[in-house]
Formats: C-alpha cells, structure tokens, sequence
C-alpha cells in the first residue's frame, strides 16, 4: 500500500462555532467538520516539552477523553505552519530545517508503523506499513517534495535528501501524518511532520511531535477516520489569545504552563 500526504478535496465546510466556545467566524476550514480533536500546548515559542489532550464533539462541546499526555516537540520549540488555521499570524513561521513543529490547525488523515496491517487490530484510520525502501522527501528541490513514497515507484528519484520511514531506533514504530505544508506543498514551508513515538521526555524532535510508545498506541487505537481528526498545537499565549476566536476547549489545569 502507497502512502501519500492527503490534500484537501471536496466541498468545504466551516467548522461551527461551539456552545460556549466563543463567537465571530469559524476558524477552519475543511472537507468535514471535525468531531475528535487533539490540542498540544506548550509553555511558549521555545518550548520543547508540552500536553496533549483528547477531545470529542458531543451535544456541540468539546469533551476530554482521558488523562493528558505529556509530549515533545522541535527542539527549536514551535513556529507557525501551513494548515488549515487563518495565516499568516504574528510568531516565528515554521521552515525546513529548523527544527521547530508546526504550530496552527492540522488535520491528521494517515498513521504509519512497522508492522502489517493484519497485525494492528481493529485500526480506523488509515494505516502504512513503513518498509525499508519507504521515505518521506525532504528536499525542497525535489517534485516529490513532502512526500511519503516507495523510492522505487518513481523512475528517477529527483532528491538528495529524504527521511527513512524505517528507521533504526525505532521511532516511527507507530505514527500519526500531521498534513503541515501539504495543500499544495510550498518548497521549504518544512516537510515530513509526524507525530510518533519520542527518544524520552528531555530529548525535542527535528520537527515532529513525539511521545512514550504506550500513548502513541493509545492516540492511534481512539483516532477516527469518520470523524475528521484534527491537531491544534500552539504555545500557551497564543492558546489563550486565540481560543475564543478558534472555538477551542479548555485544557485541564495539569496541561497548562507544563515544562
């Protein structure tokens, strides 16, 4: 099975605003309203450690589901991103190479792990099992830029550099698509941005939002394709700044201002 970074297709929708959530205009924009949500937040722009919380749409609120998780992100900490949040906004803008995540509005529509699809249970998304010859493109000269790709299926490789979906220590075990710079993807805008499983909780990632193997499992087995899964990260001040306006659910009180 190819795997591919999605693109937005269809007719779109705006996400409606949420009962007690705020009022003004829906602040994204996708092919279908979202019913699961997950929100990082971090302490600030050069945070490295964070929380994640689930959440599910019922009655029109936004409920948690479970305890929070802790989290890394770049080691840069965050810049904005390319998704599908209102851009630009004020803030470092994310860029390849600078090890920093996405911060805005994602949707996630693919995961990714090392074992085959047999074996990973009643799974509801979409799932690709990564091989030794599967990489993600990271060169922003190549026509296969942010891409997630057998290099055999293209008949001459136009890149220099690329990501090894299979790779030796074991973090892209189990993995989750983040769709940053994807619709279209814009050279340089920053490219293979996944969440998956971290190295530990003092090491940040090269772009990427990472945790311990037992929550990525728990993350993957509660996503849902049918409900049009979407990741809102952002550092504390722009999460306070912008909930209203986004119509975002609170953070439980252990989440916030985490290291």
């Amino acid at each position: 099975m190819k795997m591919r970074f999605f693109t937005l297709a269809g007719p779109v929708l705006l996400l409606a605003p949420l009962a007690g959530a705020g009022t003004g205009l829906p602040a994204f924009t996708t092919p279908q309203p979202p019913r699961q949500m997950i929100l990082v937040v971090t302490k600030d722009w050069q945070a490295v450690g964070g929380r994640l919380q689930r959440f599910e749409l019922n009655s029109n609120l936004w409920q948690a589901v479970g305890p929070s998780i802790q989290i890394v992100v770049g080691r840069n900490g965050m810049g904005w991103g390319a998704g599908v949040h209102p851009m630009p906004e004020p803030g470092p803008q994310k860029k390849e190479g600078d090890r920093k995540s996405p911060a805005g509005a994602f949707q996630l529509l693919a995961t990714f792990g090392y074992a085959p699809l047999e074996k990973m249970g009643a799974l509801k998304m979409p799932y690709t099992q990564c091989t030794g010859t599967l990489e993600c493109v990271d060169d922003p000269k190549s026509a296969s830029y942010n891409r997630v790709l057998e290099r055999s299926s293209v008949p001459k490789p136009d890149w220099t550099s690329s990501e090894k979906m299979r790779m030796s220590n074991g973090q892209y075990r189990l993995g989750v698509v983040i769709e940053h710079n994807t619709s279209p993807p814009v050279p340089g805008g920053g490219s293979c941005v996944f969440m998956h499983i971290w190295l530990g909780p003092e090491h940040g990632t090269t772009g990427c939002t990472a945790m311990s193997e037992s929550d990525i499992e728990t993350v993957v087995a509660w996503l849902d394709a049918q409900a049009h899964p979407i990741l809102v990260q952002l550092p504390q001040p722009e999460y306070a700044r912008l909930r209203e306006a986004w119509h975002l659910p609170g953070m439980p009180p252990a989440a916030i201002g985490a290291k």
